[in-house]
């Protein structure tokens, strides 16, 4: 069997900006279930947990008390990640003038995150906020796919198709957890075993429908060093073939959660090209240039996120409703620790700048389009479209069931592992 997921990787150094970054990545390693840690020091980096309330029994955990742990360094940077979900909570970030504002969406307490676990059909479910996407981030058309001769089932849960690995998926689950310490970086290792047969019948009897094939041990680790990076690793072993596309699902708003709007924040991407929608947002299997269309974020200088979002001609965007696109990173640009550029933010205010790093193939950019005014965020204000986006590093939409994509199938034998890298300065 092949291994899968491999990327040509080269390395060069990265500019941080005079307040301290941050990047998100993760690095599997074997994780056995912990007491809840203390402080870990080091030259200004700590790691604490704390309780953060009891997740209600469901089909793939009984009732159980989830953990919020914080990495600190010591310019001023803290994440908040819970073992619900691998959630990430809040992440604070110094502006160009020392002061720390949280740059993504979430919620201030568990049972607000409980309350968003997806529905049954048609609806969509939550927003997804901050979470780690499993079995499969995006979309599976029709809910199904075939492998190795035999087609597989799968809980519909959006307009007919499947989002985000089905009705719970793995950021409504909570996670064996232990603190990490390297030379220079804290952090935390958090592990889940998805069972054969996940988001299938036998866990979920209204699906009616196989589930994922194959025993997934899936190890995400957040770390935290003094130059800022926040990184996010994922690896993954199997007992069977099936596939897998996992990505955090952090919506960003880089002058701060409370500011409402990132409309008037500019964007580049480092892609001439996304993957074409059908209206239900399922790939046709074509790519559309983003030439002279409001997918062109090429400028190096970045291009306002509202500034074209309202086109009425383009039917892409109509389809969004907005940008809610995957777009296909090229092979050229500036790298990383072997790892691509693959898209930057920037708030003009505020001096904050985000810089997307990844060995995906492929990057969702969605702008909140489906915040409608019913939630109420962390710090006690209402989300609406565009109070946040998202760079969901992935492989593309669909590929289960588009041959001329890249691969998403992972085999015994041969780990999944990934690793993307948020970098934030000012």
């Amino acid at each position: 069997m092949r291994p899968v997921l491999k990327r040509r990787m080269t390395s060069s150094a990265v500019r941080i900006g005079a307040v301290a970054g941050i990047a998100i990545a993760a690095v599997g390693s074997v994780a056995m279930r912990q007491a809840p840690v203390g402080a870990h020091a080091a030259h200004g980096l700590s790691v604490t947990s704390q309780a953060f309330g009891t997740a209600p029994a469901g089909p793939y955990n009984p009732a159980e008390t989830v953990y919020r742990y914080t990495l600190t360094n010591g310019h001023g940077v803290q994440v908040r990640i819970l073992t619900y979900g691998g959630i990430v909570q809040s992440i604070n970030v110094p502006d160009r003038r020392g002061h720390s504002a949280d740059v993504v969406l979430g919620f201030k307490t568990l049972q607000d995150y409980v309350n968003e676990v997806s529905p049954p059909p048609p609806a969509a479910g939550g927003p997804y906020f901050g979470e780690i996407i499993g079995r499969y981030g995006n979309r599976i058309a029709n809910g199904k796919f075939t492998l190795h001769g035999k087609t597989y089932t799968l809980p519909l849960n959006n307009n007919g198709n499947t989002l985000h690995g089905g009705f719970v998926g793995w950021g409504n689950r909570v996670w064996a957890a232990h603190k990490v310490s390297g030379k220079g970086s804290v952090g935390v290792e958090l592990t889940l075993v998805s069972p054969n047969g996940d988001e299938g019948s036998t866990f979920e009897p209204s699906c009616k429908c196989t589930g994922f094939p194959g025993k997934v041990t899936a190890h995400v680790t957040y770390t935290l060093d003094n130059h800022g990076s926040l990184k996010i690793h994922y690896r993954a072993t199997t007992d069977a073939p099936t596939v897998l596309n996992l990505t955090n699902h952090s919506y960003f708003n880089l002058a701060g959660e409370s500011t409402l709007s990132a409309m008037g924040q500019k964007v580049y991407m480092n892609a001439n090209k996304i993957t074409a929608v059908n209206s239900l947002l399922i790939p046709t299997g074509g790519f559309d240039s983003v030439s002279g269309t409001p997918f062109d974020f090429t400028n190096p200088h970045g291009t306002a996120i509202g500034a074209r979002i309202n086109n009425g001609t383009n039917q892409q965007l109509l389809f969004g409703p907005g940008y809610d696109h995957n777009w296909v990173i090229n092979n050229s640009g500036p790298k990383l620790n072997g790892l691509r550029l693959d898209a930057r933010a920037s708030d003009p205010r505020s001096g904050r700048t985000l810089t997307v790093w990844s060995d995906q193939p492929g990057v969702q950019f969605y702008a909140g389009n489906f915040l409608t005014g019913t939630l109420v965020g962390i710090g006690n204000h209402t989300y609406r479209q565009g109070a946040g986006y998202t760079f969901e590093t992935q492989h593309f939409p669909d590929s289960p069931n588009e041959p001329a994509f890249p691969s998403t199938e992972v085999d015994p034998g041969h780990p999944y592992n990934t690793t993307t890298i948020f970098n934030f300065s000012s």
